[in-house]
C-alpha cells in the first residue's frame, strides 16, 4: 500500500513538471511573438502611474534632509508635540527644494536669455563672415572653386527635390502634431503636480511603509532569504544615494569653477556654457564629452580663436574631476571598474535612453553584487573558496611547485628515494628529540 502511494506521487510529480515545462515553453513563445504588443502595455500601465513614479522618485530623494529635520526638531520640540515634526520637518524640506528652485531661475535664467540673444544675433555676422572667408579662398584657389562649384551644381537639385519629397510633408505632420505635444507637455505638468502631492503623503507615511513592506517580505519568504533580500535593498539604497549625492555635488563645484575661469579669461556665453557643462557632468563617463561639444560650437560661433583655449581649459578642468576631484566626493562608491562602467551606460542608454545614462552606473553595481554573492554562495557549496582569497595558489600550482623542489633536490646528487629517506628520518627524528628533552627536564627538576 506503501508503494503504490509513492508510485502514484512520483507519477503525479513526473505530470506536473512535464505540465510546468510546457506551460512555461507556450508562455515564452506567447511573450516572444506578443513581444510589441507587451511592451505597449507596459507603457500603458507606466504612463497610468506616472504621477506616481514622479512621487515616489521626489520621495526618495527628499528623504534624507526630512529625516535630517525630523531628528533635529524632536530634540528640540516637547513630548506633546513630537507628533508634529514630521509634518515641519515635511514643510521645510519642500521650502528648502522651492528656494533653490527659485535661486537658479532668478539667477541662471537672465544669463541664459541673454547668451541665446547674443548667439542670435552674431549667428547672421558669423555666417557672412564665414562666406566671405570661403570666397576670398576660393579666388585664390580656381581648382577648388570648380570642385565646390560641381559638388553645388549636383547637390542643389538633390536638396530641392529631398524637400519637396521628404522635408514639406514632414513640416507638416508638425504641425499638426503640434497640438498633441503641447498636450503631452501639460499631461507631464499636471503629473509633476499630483507628483508633488504623492510626494508628501509618502514622506508622511514613509516608516509606516517600511514596515509593511518588511512584514510583507517577511510572510512570503523564509527569514534567511527576507534577510538576505533586505541586505541587498540596504546596499541599493547605499549605492544610489552615495552615487547621485556625490556627482550632483561634484557637477555644482565644476559648473561654478567652469563659469569663474569663463570670466576671468573671458570666454563668451559664460552662464550658458557654465550650465551646459555642469549638467552634463553628471552623465558618468560620456558626460563631459557630451558637454564639451556644443560649448566648443557655441564659443565658435562668437570668436573662433578663443575656441582653442577653451578646449584647452575643459580638458585641464575634467583631468582635475577626473582625479582629485571626483575620487575625493565620490571615493570608491559604485566599486566599478572602467570596463563595467563603460559596458553599463552602453547597455543601459540602450535600454532606458537618457535615465539609463543617469541611473545605469549604480543599477549595474547592484546587479553586480548580487552576482559576487551568489558566486561566493556557491564557492562555499563546493569548498573553493579559496579561489577568489588567493587564485594563484591553486592545486596544479603546488603540484607544480613540489616537483620543481624534487627537480632540484635531484639537481643537486639527491635521488627521490634518498629525499624521501631523509624526509622521514627526520621525522622519526623529531620524536626521539623530544624524548630525550623530557628526560632531560624530569632529570633537572629532581
Amino acid at each position: 500500500m506503501q508503494q503504490n502511494k509513492e508510485q502514484r506521487k512520483k507519477r503525479w510529480q513526473y505530470i506536473m513538471t512535464r505540465f510546468m515545462i510546457l506551460a512555461l515553453t507556450i508562455l515564452f513563445f506567447f511573450f516572444l511573438y506578443r513581444f510589441k504588443d507587451l511592451c505597449n502595455g507596459v507603457r500603458r500601465v507606466l504612463s497610468i502611474l506616472g504621477p506616481f513614479i514622479y512621487g515616489g522618485v521626489m520621495a526618495y530623494l527628499l528623504r534624507i534632509p526630512c529625516n535630517f529635520f525630523e531628528k533635529h526638531l524632536k530634540k528640540w520640540l516637547p513630548e506633546r508635540r513630537q507628533k508634529v515634526a514630521t509634518g515641519f520637518a515635511i514643510l521645510i524640506s519642500m521650502f528648502m527644494v522651492l528656494m533653490i528652485f527659485y535661486l537658479l531661475v532668478r539667477l541662471v535664467a537672465p544669463q541664459l536669455v541673454i547668451s541665446i540673444s547674443s548667439i542670435v544675433a552674431a549667428l547672421p555676422g558669423a555666417v557672412s563672415n564665414a562666406s566671405q572667408w570661403l570666397q576670398t579662398k576660393l579666388e585664390k584657389d580656381p581648382v577648388m572653386k570648380n570642385y565646390i562649384q560641381t559638388a553645388m551644381d549636383v547637390v542643389y537639385p538633390k536638396f530641392m527635390e529631398w524637400s519637396q519629397s521628404d522635408l514639406l510633408p514632414m513640416l507638416q505632420n508638425m504641425a499638426g502634431g503640434f497640438a498633441s505635444t503641447v498636450s503631452s507637455v501639460l499631461g507631464v505638468f499636471m503629473n509633476l503636480l499630483i507628483g508633488v502631492v504623492v510626494c508628501i503623503y509618502t514622506l508622511g507615511a514613509r516608516k509606516k511603509f517600511a514596515k509593511q513592506g518588511k512584514a510583507v517580505l517577511y510572510s512570503i519568504f523564509k527569514p534567511k532569504w527576507a534577510d538576505y533580500i533586505l541586505d541587498e535593498v540596504k546596499f541599493a539604497d547605499k549605492m544610489f544615494v552615495g552615487f547621485f549625492g556625490g556627482k550632483i555635488l561634484d557637477s555644482a563645484i565644476i559648473g561654478i569653477i567652469c563659469y569663474v575661469c569663463c570670466l576671468i579669461f573671458r570666454f563668451p556665453n559664460a552662464m550658458l556654457i557654465s550650465v551646459i557643462v555642469g549638467v552634463t557632468n553628471i552623465i558618468p563617463y560620456f558626460g563631459p564629452w557630451i558637454g564639451a561639444i556644443p560649448s566648443v560650437i557655441l564659443i565658435l560661433i562668437v570668436d573662433p580663436m578663443k575656441c582653442i583655449w577653451f578646449i584647452l581649459f575643459i580638458a585641464i578642468l575634467q583631468g582635475f574631476d577626473g582625479n582629485i576631484l571626483g575620487p575625493k566626493l565620490l571615493g570608491d562608491s559604485t566599486g566599478l571598474s572602467s570596463f563595467w562602467v563603460l559596458f553599463a551606460i552602453t547597455v543601459f542608454s540602450g535600454l532606458l535612453g537618457f535615465s539609463g545614462f543617469l541611473i545605469g552606473v549604480p543599477l549595474f553595481a547592484v546587479i553586480y553584487d548580487l552576482i559576487h554573492k551568489l558566486v561566493v554562495l556557491g564557492l562555499k557549496r563546493h569548498n573553493k573558496l579559496d579561489i577568489l582569497e588567493n587564485p594563484e595558489a591553486d592545486s596544479s600550482g603546488s603540484d607544480s611547485e613540489a616537483e620543481e623542489s624534487k627537480k632540484a633536490k635531484n639537481s643537486e646528487g639527491e635521488s627521490p628515494n634518498e629525499a624521501e629517506d631523509s624526509e622521514t628520518a627526520e621525522t622519526e627524528s623529531q620524536p626521539d628529540i623530544e624524548r630525550e628533552s623530557s628526560k632531560a627536564e624530569a632529570s633537572t627538576e629532581e
